[in-house]
């Protein structure tokens, strides 16, 4: 069996990894990959948005499956041009992946379906949004409504930082089109979760819950990023609240998407608030999270292929998807810098033993040596009986790994151990 991967990342790189497995994938393809994903890929130079050329190299290898992973070729409507070739593919539509696609979109659809939310504004217009942080409550959120690398999210605590956010969106154009509408809501206060789920526009089958860790600086500090590191399962999400948000949010959201024609097969990923009032969502992602993913999956016992082609197929209900017990973390490495202006271009050096829990996300092959070539560079992961023996060891195999100007987070997990102890 042929398959191919759509992406260059971490997250590509742990769903590489997971998919390799599987003994019936006789070669695996990722587009474009990276210097550390071609360690377990045929790595293919094209771009994941160059949807005619994705097209045009399935069919000439004979894809039998494509996973599309990330939100930009999802919202492009890779699915749809590779479905309607004949390719079976794991992700939703395009009609579908609004869902992330659009902030507006997805607040409008909790809103009508009475999914648990912050209350919002919307704005188009810059003077509109400035007078309404007039007479707003701080702290508050200011969120751009299209994709923007994770980094479209802004906490202001004070109506000069919310002014700033709102001016860096719609009048400087940050995130281009994406800020052109922001979304203004509700700072909430609570433990915050990340759940992905696989579905297949009928049945939801939630996966290991995990913690993200998104501020740059320790204590949760500095700008918002991609992800600093994470870890599985999220002591937070008790099997009452599981069950709470299977019934209140999980379930709900994907009848809703039913319901409106835009049926959701894929990964849809929950991002939770747990407010005194109950879980709420603070955003839907519209494919596997990324470094959430490096946590999840090596936790998943049931074969990763075998699950995607049953959501795909629609029959995910009929197909048990079984995790291993234990605990997993990942810390991010980034170049010095990151998420604003970084050097690249390091040389990295990764002992072989540490190579199978390693995630690489933003590096590249030179001369036969693998080099820096992103903010975030490497996931370094690890498994074990229970979370404090994952996040020990975790940050050992990083002591083990080095590039110049590395950067990394030492308090990852902290909050979660804390839990544990009380």
């Amino acid at each position: 069996m042929k398959v191919m991967v759509i992406g260059g990342g971490g997250r590509e790189h742990a769903i590489v990894k997971k998919l390799k497995e599987n003994r019936n994938i006789t070669e695996l393809y990722c587009l474009p990959g990276n210097g550390g994903i071609a360690r377990d890929a045929t790595c293919v130079n094209i771009g994941a948005t160059e949807l005619e050329r994705i097209l045009e190299f399935a069919k000439a290898h004979r894809i039998d499956y494509a996973v599309v992973a990330p939100d930009d070729p999802l919202a492009l409507g890779a699915v749809d041009l590779l479905e309607e070739a004949g390719i079976a593919c794991f992700g939703p539509r395009k009609n579908a992946a609004i869902i992330e696609s659009s902030k507006v979109f997805a607040k409008d659809l909790m809103k009508r379906y009475h999914i648990p939310t912050a209350c919002c504004e919307v704005f188009s217009d810059l003077e509109a949004a400035l007078s309404y942080l007039q007479t707003a409550p701080m702290p508050i959120v200011v969120k751009a409504d299209g994709l923007a690398l994770g980094k479209g999210v802004f906490i202001a605590q004070t109506l000069l930082e919310a002014e700033e956010a709102v001016r860096a969106m719609m009048a400087d154009k940050r995130f281009g089109k994406s800020g052109e509408r922001v979304v203004i809501e509700e700072f909430l206060e609570g433990p915050e979760v990340s759940v992905l789920s696989f579905t297949d526009g009928k049945t939801v089958v939630p996966m290991i819950s995990s913690m993200d860790h998104k501020r740059a600086g320790e204590g949760d500090t500095g700008l918002n990023t991609g992800g600093m590191g994470t870890l599985a399962p999220n002591p937070y999400f008790t099997p009452a609240v599981a069950e709470r948000c299977m019934q209140e949010i999980f379930l709900p959201t994907v009848l809703a998407m039913a319901q409106e024609g835009r049926p959701f097969k894929g990964c849809l990923y929950f991002g939770l608030m747990l407010t005194k009032d109950g879980p709420k969502v603070i955003e839907y992602n519209c494919r596997f999270g990324d470094p959430e993913t490096q946590v999840v999956l090596p936790l998943l016992k049931t074969d990763l292929l075998t699950v995607m082609q049953a959501v795909t197929d629609g029959n995910l209900a009929d197909c048990p998807v079984e995790f291993f017990d234990g605990a997993a973390a990942c810390v991010i490495m980034a170049s010095e810098g990151y998420p604003g202006s970084y050097g690249k271009g390091y040389p990295i050096t990764i002992p072989a033993a540490d190579w199978e829990r390693v995630y690489v996300a933003g590096a590249k092959e030179q001369d036969g040596q693998l080099v820096s070539s992103g903010g975030r560079v490497l996931g370094v992961c690890a498994v074990a009986p229970t979370l404090p023996q994952a996040l020990k060891e975790a940050y050992e195999r990083v002591g083990r790994i080095h590039f110049d100007h590395a950067y990394y987070r030492r308090d990852i997990g902290k909050r979660a151990l804390a839990v544990g102890e009380a």
